[in-house]
């Protein structure tokens, strides 16, 4: 009997390890390192991927876009207004935060563009950061910090009452605001349903989760956890991917679940891309790098 007992007890103690480990699982693959892909640049930003996998990356002091594409090649795509944060939207036009005139284009992929934004109540934007189009209604979330450039002709003082997250309605001439309470607004994610809204606010280290309204106005705003970011991405498990210091990984309670070190002064951003849509391209300072991972990231709403 005694024998009995203690096989079971151990039976009973076992299982939840069990469970445990596999709930563990990390989501960056197996012997997978951190990998350098190019450096030489002067400051990368604004990464997304193509419905290809091709990743568009910018070199915003020099105002050019790059793309990597899934064979590994480098190429240059032009220049877009010292772009920033990018998009792709449900035609296939990439979005640019176009910081040189503080204005939001739409890009073709013949290079030509169309300026969406120019300004709000007849006034400059501060200067449009990151961008997100919801895959469900078309519409455009940017967030407006102000980060002085040396570029500007303008005045270089705020040029709205405040750092604000604006909306682009779908038809593309309503522009609202749908929080006017953020110290200095700038990563932005959504989900893939349409349904929620992250939003990091970098000037007081905290991101802030949102419910999207049928009218793609913002309620029931939560802290989703006590850390800015420059760039976001959202991958198909919901785990949300902040920058800064490296890339940190929260699941979608707002619990940290990973760290990636990335050997460089800032990380700014991050998208998933490649054939898979399971490398994480990560621009950081003078360098764009990868990481390949378990999970796959969520397409772009143009498709």
């Amino acid at each position: 009997m005694k024998t009995k007992i203690i096989i079971l007890s151990f039976l009973f103690l076992a299982t939840p390890f069990v469970a445990n480990a596999q709930k563990s699982k990390s989501i960056i693959a197996s012997g997978a390192k951190v990998e350098m892909l190019s450096d030489g640049f002067a400051f990368t930003e604004g990464p997304i991927a193509d419905k290809k996998g091709n990743v568009y990356f910018t070199d915003q002091p020099n105002d050019l876009v790059y793309i990597w594409s899934v064979d590994g090649k480098l190429s240059k795509f032009g220049s877009f207004g010292r772009a920033n944060g990018m998009y792709f939207d449900r035609d296939g036009r990439l979005l640019t935060c176009s910081d040189m005139d503080n204005q939001l284009w739409s890009v073709g992929m013949d290079g030509s563009h169309t300026v969406l934004v120019a300004d709000y109540g007849g006034k400059l934007l501060n200067g449009p950061n990151d961008v997100w189009v919801n895959p469900k209604s078309g519409g455009i979330y940017f967030t407006d910090p102000l980060y002085r450039r040396p570029y500007w002709t303008r005045d270089p003082a705020m040029q709205q009452e405040g750092q604000y997250v604006y909306y682009l309605q779908p038809d593309r001439k309503t522009l609202v605001r749908v929080d006017t309470n953020l110290k200095q607004p700038n990563g932005i994610i959504g989900t893939p349903d349409g349904k929620k809204l992250y939003v990091a606010d970098i000037g007081n280290s905290k991101t802030y989760v949102y419910d999207i309204q049928p009218d793609g106005t913002l309620a029931n705003k939560k802290l989703f956890c006590t850390m800015g970011s420059d760039g976001m991405t959202i991958d198909t498990q919901g785990n949300i991917y902040l920058t800064g210091r490296g890339v940190t990984v929260f699941n979608a309670k707002g619990e940290k679940i990973e760290h990636i070190p990335i050997e460089a002064n800032w990380t700014a951003n991050i998208c998933f891309g490649g054939k898979d849509m399971k490398t994480l391209f990560i621009t950081a300072s003078q360098y764009l790098y990868s990481l390949r991972m378990n999970v796959k990231g969520v397409m772009t709403s143009r498709n």
